[in-house]
């Protein structure tokens, strides 16, 4: 027995005092309202109408039960309308998980402008450097550094991840600026840690890559730290040329030998990639999220 089916036949019956006028409503033959009643009844073990030849009444029970499926109905119908209006109007929690850098620099200074379009939508934004699949980080969009994906996550490149050697004027003054790619090996670095380890410097000479990694003066997965380091004049850094746009327009770090091949790994397609699971793109708070960021900040 469809049971919600025959509840709502019964409170149209109720209202109506007819089963001619509920099979009118519902566009079915009044012997389907009559069976389908007559079996919420046998289940229930109670006569909740009394009918005759003229008139359909509800009993005492019909009555009090009438009184309390009518208010499951009407809280039923209240829900698929939720449901309905969050599958068609952006709205929700949506949960992002951005790198640290990233995420301060190029993510937080356009949300403003993302809530005030979408007030709708709460963001639930996590930032860390950890590698880890967007299946178990449980979140909607995810914004990386690297590579592509495999073909069961959609990923949009959003910009390139080039890193590129810069120092501050502070420390070319007391150590001098390195006349070539080679000459790295003899300053001071400060290299960002990865779960894998420190990224190194490399340099491409005739398709062939060589470490050119400085002396170690810091290490640290705290990119802003690091950051702070090299504008102290503490050692020269390699960093992606997107963190670092204001400060050499500003002249507080100088971007060094930029005629040399230089990256922190051998992939030419490094690149900030956004992240999602292809079903995803069909929730409306999602969508309008990738296509407002790809809009802001794609190359």
């Amino acid at each position: 027995m469809d049971q919600l089916l025959a509840l709502k036949y019964f409170c149209k019956v109720a209202e109506t005092g007819s089963f001619t006028s509920a099979a009118t409503a519902f566009s079915v033959p009044p012997s389907s309202i009559s069976r389908r009643i007559s079996d919420l009844e046998t289940s229930l073990g109670t006569h909740l109408l009394t009918r005759s030849t003229r008139v359909v009444k509800l009993t005492e029970i019909g009555t009090a039960y009438l009184e309390q499926v009518k208010e499951i109905l009407v809280q039923l119908e209240l829900s698929n309308e939720s449901v309905k209006s969050y599958q068609s109007r952006p709205m929700g929690q949506l949960k992002i998980s951005s790198m640290v850098s990233f995420g301060e620099r190029m993510l937080f200074p356009v949300l403003d402008e993302f809530s005030a379009l979408y007030p709708d939508i709460t963001l639930d934004i996590s930032l860390s450097d950890e590698l880890s699949s967007l299946a178990n980080d449980d979140v909607d969009v995810a914004i990386r550094g690297g590579y592509a994906p495999d073909e069961r996550i959609h990923a949009i490149k959003l910009m390139p991840n080039d890193f590129i050697p810069v120092a501050s004027p502070s420390y070319l003054a007391a150590q001098g600026t390195p006349e070539d790619g080679f000459a790295l090996r003899n300053h001071l670095g400060l290299f960002f840690r990865t779960p894998r380890g420190p990224s190194p410097w490399l340099l491409e000479v005739d398709d062939q890559w060589h470490d050119v990694s400085g002396q170690p003066a810091v290490i640290s997965n705290n990119a802003n730290w690091l950051m702070k380091q090299g504008l102290e004049g503490k050692g020269i850094m390699m960093a992606p040329r997107w963190s670092l746009e204001g400060d050499l327009m500003s002249g507080a770090l100088v971007e060094l030998l930029t005629d040399a091949a230089l990256s922190v790994n051998q992939n030419p397609n490094m690149g900030i990639y956004l992240l999602y699971q292809k079903p995803k793109y069909l929730v409306p708070k999602v969508k309008v999220f990738i296509d407002f960021l790809v809009e802001k900040l794609m190359a």
